[in-house]
């Protein structure tokens, strides 16, 4: 229980309340920029330090398996040591790892750097959401601090790339590591003035093998769906290992913790249909559109020329709506309910992925503007799913809700970019196999400008063929287009999904968390 707040008057607890969630949604805008701005830091990166194919993967996954991998343990640790203890904890992680970047001079070096972000990374995410649970008391204010929080996370999502676009041209690639210790030394000090200690009444059974069964089945899960991605093919025998050996693994620990009278992570969570039905839209969600997202970011950098800060830049209406939806959702939740907010921003969503394929003849940026907007309604709304988990679990039982829904948005975030993203280079790959300007390459280049729609572009560009720029284009427009068509319905079908299991009447300002039928 909180320690802090029962001692203050209401008036000075609900400011304090407020303050400490700025702090929280602010260093939780780092956590999430360091997760695009790698993305826009890496040619240069590359350049220096001169990786390995293999080395290249390592330092641009390293951060998310470890992270989405310790985020059980993670807020298993905070519910029972304290979750300002942690937090502290991770922002100082997080800022000595970036620190370090003044002495890496070699790949592994890097891959250490990010490897220690994740684990700063993984302190951090979970423990925002269980202590925002906690320090309001009001179901209807802590909505509200919940859509603040969702709409900090989208901006960060939005703006990664385009600052670390300007660090990286005006500076250095190790700017963009740099960036985050000024701002996680402004977050050390915020918290200690301004958050107050906080743990769970019944935090569970510390379960050392349950953490080994979990973080080693999430982190094989995950690095088998980034490897069929990686390679573009499901023939690959050891990305289904993985995989196997993985769900092994999750499966074990779930039967465990099913059976254990006070387990580590309480999976009777979903037996709650309001909880359930949080995590069904933040999963479904983002399996949907973090595929759509990064296709639309390739797009406008090799098809229509936009250089990394410009890309960033237009991708700033898809995050001014996200930010707008997320503040007006729980105001619009209290008139006509939850269930219909979140449901009708996912399909929102959904519309806005299918207008990307609707679009009559050439593709344009005018015509993309109207998708993103419709995107980040339907993240924005994603702000009620936040609540909804919170309000669906018991207090003592933040810590594992709030790793319930970063492992669904990590989980959903990896199997999206994956598979969607195969099925889009199969889609360029056979629609380029019928460019004739490809069929005269010798077999290295033409191979080169099948992989990808970059390679494409460099493959052209290097022997001078404009025709085969533009026929590279041309496919890998198609195969986003065809792709968004594939999530813009699977979007409409989590939005059913969620209208079902939410049960009506379900409100904002009630406590869900026995709601099971």
């Amino acid at each position: 229980m909180s320690t802090g707040l029962a001692t203050e008057s209401p008036t000075l607890s609900t400011r304090r309340a407020w303050l400490a969630t700025a702090v929280l949604s602010a260093s939780l805008l780092v956590i999430v920029m360091d997760m695009t701005i790698l993305n826009v830091a890496l040619p240069a990166m590359s350049a220096d330090l001169k990786p390995s194919a293999d080395q290249v993967l390592w330092i641009v996954d390293v951060y998310s398996l470890v992270l989405a991998g310790l985020l059980v343990p993670a807020a298993a640790l905070a519910d029972r040591w304290g979750r300002k203890r942690l937090l502290m904890a991770g922002y100082a992680t997080f800022g000595l790892a970036s620190l370090l970047v003044l002495f890496a001079d070699s790949a592994v070096a890097v891959i250490g750097i990010r490897t220690l972000l994740g684990i700063g990374g993984a302190f951090i995410m979970p423990t925002t959401l269980s202590t925002i649970r906690v320090l309001f008391t009001d179901a209807r204010e802590r909505a509200r601090a919940l859509a603040v929080w969702a709409s900090i996370a989208g901006l960060g999502a939005a703006i990664g790339p385009l600052i670390g676009g300007f660090l990286v041209e005006q500076f250095s690639w190790q700017s963009a590591f740099l960036v985050n210790v000024p701002l996680m030394a402004l977050a050390v000090v915020g918290a200690a003035f301004l958050i107050p200690e906080s743990r769970s009444a019944d935090p569970g059974v510390w379960d050392w093998l349950g953490i080994v069964l979990s973080f080693s089945g999430i982190t094989l899960l995950m690095w088998s769906v980034k490897h069929f991605g990686a390679q573009s093919s499901l023939l690959v025998p050891g990305g289904w290992a993985a995989m196997i050996g993985g769900s092994v693994l999750l499966t074990l620990f779930i039967r465990r913790s099913l059976r254990q009278e006070r387990p580590m992570l309480d999976f009777g969570l979903f037996r709650n249909r309001v909880f359930t039905g949080g995590i069904a839209g933040a999963l479904g969600s983002m399996f949907a559109m973090a595929a759509a997202l990064l296709l639309l970011a390739q797009w406008l950098q090799a098809v229509e020329g936009s250089s990394p800060i410009r890309a960033g830049v237009e991708l700033i209406p898809l995050a001014i709506a996200a930010a707008i939806a997320s503040l007006a959702a729980p105001a619009l939740a209290e008139r006509i309910g939850p269930r219909t907010v979140m449901a009708g921003g996912i399909a929102m969503a959904g519309l806005g992925m299918i207008v990307i394929y609707l679009v009559p003849g050439e593709l344009h940026y005018a015509s993309v503007v109207v998708s993103l907007c419709l995107v980040g309604i339907g993240m924005g709304s994603l702000a009620i799913g936040s609540a909804l988990i919170m309000s669906g679990s018991p207090e003592n039982r933040a810590g594992n809700a709030a790793a319930m829904e970063e492992t669904s948005y990590e989980l959903g975030s990896v199997v999206g970019v994956a598979l969607l993203g195969s099925i889009a280079a199969v889609l360029y790959r056979q629609q380029l196999d019928g460019s004739d300007v490809l069929a005269g390459l010798d077999p290295t280049a033409g191979e080169a400008a099948r992989e990808s729609i970059g390679s494409a572009a460099a493959t052209a560009q290097e022997l001078h063929l404009p025709d085969l720029a533009h026929d590279a284009g041309v496919a890998f427009t198609e195969s986003m287009q065809v792709t968004n068509l594939i999530g813009g319905l699977l979007m409409l079908g989590v939005a059913a999904t969620v209208f079902a299991l939410v049960p009506k009447g379900t409100r904002l300002d009630a406590t869900n968390s026995d709601v099971s039928r």
